[in-house]
């Protein structure tokens, strides 16, 4: 009975809802002007958008999307980290003025704004009164007002946006320190709230065009629908995932809180809300991998809120390739360090040590197939280089594209890799100078790949936006100034009272996107902008380049398979066959000597094009993969002198063979060599 009440109850509540928002929802304005992207309805009062002229829609002549493409976003964070954090909201059924006000307790003058001065310094005091004046927020450094209104957005869909990624976000540990919450810390229960109202915002802008279907925000659930909603001049919203504790995945004192049902049951449950692409870890080490780190002030308050998640502080090692983890530095965060038991102390950290020493975990592994398993798409932003290659590591095995740096927070060395997988990459929403240069940077790469570029906006992410470069700034923006296209005319923005202009403001809001865009065209980047105008159709590429992807066939397994030795133990079995059963729990290990090789007999003669070594601690330097059609004479298609352990992947020129020789000559430990699994595919 309790139970039936209890619907019964919620039943009435959203009736009342409903009757709510019919009463203050959207009604007509004069504004209605009957062309297809402007509204029949619009709440009133609202924010201005400040555009004028018909947003483009189609292909290129290719038969390619035009567009922009924001890879990183966070629209609905006002409801993660206990719901006070981030104040305002994306969109109300009561109007602007319910949307865009302040958390209570920073009236009346932001005294109690905790979080703005442990992050940003200061006191945290400002004017608290949002809609209409808007005299101190939101603003390029202000890190806990709502930058992502719905009328901002659509002003950055005027401006030439396509393709945006909304990631839910939140994060449990910080929740539980920050003083200010109204609701639990559990993670999912967050995801799972900001993904309902990203449906629900798509109804609301809906309800302002007549009716479902209609609005230009459309939540797409595949790369296919994404074209079509692009083709009609419409922005393509792609649900992601950034959060510490995906699953219920953190790790305490190194032992991990959850198993592989947990991590399926929540990839299953992340698909079904339509999330297509998501991070396995931010800012804590968790049960799945490492992260990289935060510098500064900030890092040190996130190394606590590490300690307080888990039991253990960041660790810390020697790196062994180019990449590198951010360093932590000794900066105090005296707020922070406050929440430590007494006698406990942030350590000091060696700095030739840049390394998290912990990567991708067993479990973290596990989570990697899975999401290929699903064509789902992985960050590797926030993971530790360690863990970052291991990940790359099993995409290249697999041949699987879907890789995503939407933020400029991986190692830039891996940029390449991620380009040769197929992945793409976004950049930080830096100055425009600022952008300007690193793109310049990475642009031969794209010009060899063919691929466009993007941005990762990351508003409502406390990390802070363009500053202005002032009226008097070279090239600085004029308006009112066209769209990329030249279809639209954008002036300065206005809502309320308040006017917002990129020079003297900086990146305040989601809606100065496209003059963000405009100033980085006239800082010299005219180039740049190019290569972003082609980012959603490289984004959607990889995209639907991950749907398509099936797993490649392994022609090894269960194959007869040899050995020059094995290593005897009185306990378990370590033939040549281990490698080959399918089953990474178990591996060949060889006698403790330089030359071995281990053979594989395909039974028949088959397409060879490329194979792949899982090693366990003990692997070769150099080794060389041969090819035999009659396991006499033997072909050498590929070889290295300069193996590394982990999981390789030798490719090479498809032919055909029977029988397939790796031949191992120098090894990289004191041991032999130990292989978890090789694999054997067409291609």
């Amino acid at each position: 009975m309790a139970t039936y009440r209890g619907r019964r109850h919620v039943a009435v509540v959203s009736l009342l809802l409903l009757v709510l928002a019919v009463a203050l929802g959207p009604t007509p304005t004069a504004a209605a002007g009957g062309n297809w992207w402007d509204p029949v309805a619009r709440p009133a009062p609202d924010s201005g958008i400040d555009v004028t002229g018909e947003p483009f829609k189609g292909t290129n002549a290719a038969g390619e999307v035009r567009g922009f493409v924001d890879a990183h976003n966070h629209i609905m964070a006002n409801e993660a980290f206990g719901g006070r954090l981030i104040c305002g909201k994306a969109f109300s059924a009561k109007g602007i003025a319910d949307a865009l006000k302040d958390c209570p307790e920073h009236y009346p003058d932001g005294s109690l704004a905790v979080f703005d001065f442990i992050t940003n310094g200061g006191d945290g005091r400002h004017d608290p009164v949002g809609w209409p004046t808007f005299k101190d927020w939101p603003a390029h450094d202000s890190l806990t007002h709502q930058q992502n209104y719905y009328a901002w957005i659509e002003r950055a869909w005027r401006g030439g946006q396509r393709v945006l990624v909304n990631d839910l976000v939140t994060n449990g540990v910080i929740c539980s320190v920050y003083f200010f919450k109204d609701r639990d810390c559990d993670e999912m229960t967050s995801i799972r709230l900001q993904a309902k109202l990203t449906y629900d915002l798509q109804a609301h802008i809906d309800g302002m065009y007549g009716g479902p279907g209609k609005g230009w925000f459309r939540i797409v659930t595949d790369s296919a629908q994404a074209r079509d909603v692009v083709a009609q001049g419409k922005l393509a919203v792609v649900l992601g995932v950034e959060t510490s504790e995906p699953f219920g995945c953190k790790q305490v004192l190194d032992i991990a809180q959850c198993d592989e049902e947990d991590i399926d049951a929540g990839l299953d449950e992340l698909y079904a809300l339509g999330v297509r692409s998501m991070f396995l870890c931010h800012k804590f080490d968790n049960a799945l991998c490492g992260v990289r780190f935060d510098e500064g002030t900030l890092g040190t308050a996130i190394n606590v809120g590490q300690f307080l998640s888990t039991g253990t502080f960041w660790r810390t090692e020697r790196c062994t390739g180019p990449q590198h983890d951010n360093p932590i530095g000794l900066a105090a965060a005296p707020e922070a360090e406050k929440r430590l038991p007494a006698g406990v102390a942030v350590p000091s950290y060696d700095e030739d040590a840049r390394c998290n020493v912990r990567g991708l975990t067993a479990l973290g592994e596990y989570a990697v197939r899975g999401m290929m398993e699903r064509n789902m798409m992985l960050e590797i932003d926030h993971m530790s280089v360690k863990a970052t290659g291991r990940v790359l590591d099993l995409f290249e095995a697999e041949s699987y594209p879907g890789v995503l740096s939407s933020h400029s927070w991986m190692d830039l060395n891996w940029t390449e890799r991620v380009y040769g997988l197929g992945g793409f990459t976004a950049q930080y929403m830096h100055g425009s100078e600022g952008f300007v240069a690193e793109a310049d940077r990475t642009g031969a790469l794209r010009d060899e790949y063919g691929v466009g570029y993007g941005y990762g906006t990351d508003m409502n992410g406390v990390g802070g936006w363009p500053a202005p470069r002032g009226a008097d700034a070279p090239d600085a923006v004029t308006y009112p100034f066209r769209s990329v296209d030249g279809g639209s005319v954008l002036d300065r923005q206005t809502t309320g009272e308040r006017t917002w202009d990129l020079n003297t403001d900086g990146a305040a809001h989601y809606g100065l996107v496209p003059d963000w865009i405009e100033d980085i065209r006239r800082t010299g980047g005219q180039h740049v902008v190019d290569d972003l105008f082609r980012g959603a159709e490289s984004y959607l590429d990889t995209w639907g380049a991950s749907e398509r992807h099936r797993a490649a066939v392994n022609l090894a397994k269960g194959a007869p398979a040899t050995a020059s030795s094995a290593e005897w133990n009185p306990f378990t079995s370590y033939a040549p066959g281990r490698a080959v059963d399918g089953d990474r729990g178990t591996r060949w290990a060889s006698d403790w000597s330089d030359d071995q090789w281990l053979r594989i007999d395909l039974g028949a003669t088959r397409q060879v094009g490329r194979v792949t070594l899982d090693w366990e601690r003990a692997y070769a330097t150099s080794y060389r993969v041969e090819l035999s059609a009659d396991g006499t004479d033997w072909r050498t298609v590929w070889s290295t002198a300069s193996g590394d352990g982990g999981l390789d992947t030798a490719a090479f020129t498809t032919s055909p063979a029977r029988h397939v020789r790796v031949q191992f000559l120098d090894r990289g430990t004191e041991w032999g060599y130990s292989l978890r699994e090789v694999g054997v595919h067409p291609r």
